[in-house]
């Protein structure tokens, strides 16, 4: 039976109609042989599939000088497609990923990248939808806890060693620690568990040598779990549930650009990663919000300029959320290396948040 081709990279681009000058969200998966680019992450079928022998590939694009981290491939029949990626790393890591894989199939080589099952010899009958039912077991799997770590309160929620890797090596599941984390790597890659709490939140987004970590202070949780975060006070040592239960991500002022006048105003923001939202309020003052963005697969890109309208006097901190239902936000941050934090927060809570 022929082998399904390995997919190497995939995620959501920006990505250029080929009849039109618009730009929308895409779930983009590169495999050996082709691109394709679904509508939603959800979708069973693509919208199209870009094949990759003898393909080239350019970075950086500069054929729109308002988009930023835009990189360019041309297929063999001289057809261009266009995509852009939210900041510099993402897209080095595509064009990266994209060469060589276009030099593997041109050269007549698989791409050289090990799974994941391999690398810890797992046996072909680990399967692990199975395993993740094994561990949500209300008798035989993990429990879970109410942790509490810098004034937060975690619940539905579980350590790493503790709780994790012990299960799989008692259960049998793995032969030692070692493999359990790499197999624990992959439920996590996987989305059968996500991270809780910043030291978890920084391996999965490739701060650390893994991705899982074997430590008693990184959390995980269930993805159907009912998981939430509270903040507590100090000063009195009681429980406060926040408005929104999710824990606050990043919160600060920018500039947003109003759908209908167009005109520029400074609004306060809150992102929390549960639920996936990026509320917007009064900088004056106020509790309830002015409005909300939805993050859930979401696209988030830097902008070099407005387009198709005057910009608020500011270079090279502009950037763009366009929904998964394609509604278009415009931001202005204080400086760039503000935006690059802001795009790479609201990336993470899109990817993770409910």
């Amino acid at each position: 039976m022929e082998r399904e081709p390995m997919r190497i990279r995939e995620g959501y681009l920006v990505k250029k109609g080929s009849m039109f000058n618009t730009w929308k969200p895409m779930w983009v998966v590169l495999s050996e042989d082709g691109i394709e680019f679904y509508k939603r992450k959800a979708d069973n079928s693509p919208k199209g599939m870009i094949p990759l022998k003898g393909s080239s590939i350019h970075s950086p694009c500069q054929d729109f000088g308002k988009r930023m981290f835009v990189f360019k491939l041309t297929v063999a029949k001289q057809q261009d497609h266009f995509f852009q990626a939210a900041y510099l790393e993402e897209r080095d890591a595509w064009v990266r990923d994209i060469k060589k894989a276009i030099h593997r199939i041109d050269g007549g080589q698989r791409f050289a990248r090990k799974s994941t099952r391999k690398s810890i010899r797992l046996p072909e009958t680990i399967n692990l939808s199975a395993l993740y039912l094994s561990m949500k077991d209300p008798e035989k799997g993990i429990k879970e806890l109410k942790l509490e770590k810098d004034k937060r309160v975690f619940n539905h929620c579980f350590t790493a060693g503790s709780c994790v890797i012990d299960w799989l090596v008692s259960s049998s599941s793995v032969r030692n620690r070692k493999e359990g984390l790499l197999l624990a790597s992959s439920l996590l890659s996987e989305g059968y568990l996500q991270p809780a709490g910043d030291t978890s939140k920084a391996a999965a987004e490739g701060l650390s040598d893994t991705p899982f970590l074997d430590l008693s202070d990184a959390y995980y949780y269930f993805p159907d779990s009912g998981f939430f975060c509270e903040g507590y006070s100090s000063d009195d040592d009681v429980v406060l549930k926040e408005e929104f239960r999710g824990t606050i991500v990043k919160q600060g002022c920018l500039l947003k650009q109003g759908h209908r006048r167009k005109n520029w105003k400074v609004r306060k923001f809150v992102l929390r990663d549960d639920p996936a939202y990026l509320h917007y309020y009064d900088p004056a003052g106020g509790e309830e919000p002015l409005g909300a963005i939805h993050l859930r697969g979401c696209v988030v890109t830097a902008l070099e300029d407005m387009p198709d309208t005057k910009k608020y006097d500011a270079d090279n901190i502009l950037f763009e959320i366009i929904t998964a239902n394609e509604i278009h936000y415009y931001l202005q941050a204080a400086s760039s290396t503000e935006r690059t934090e802001w795009i790479k927060a609201i990336q993470s809570v899109a990817r993770t948040g409910k």
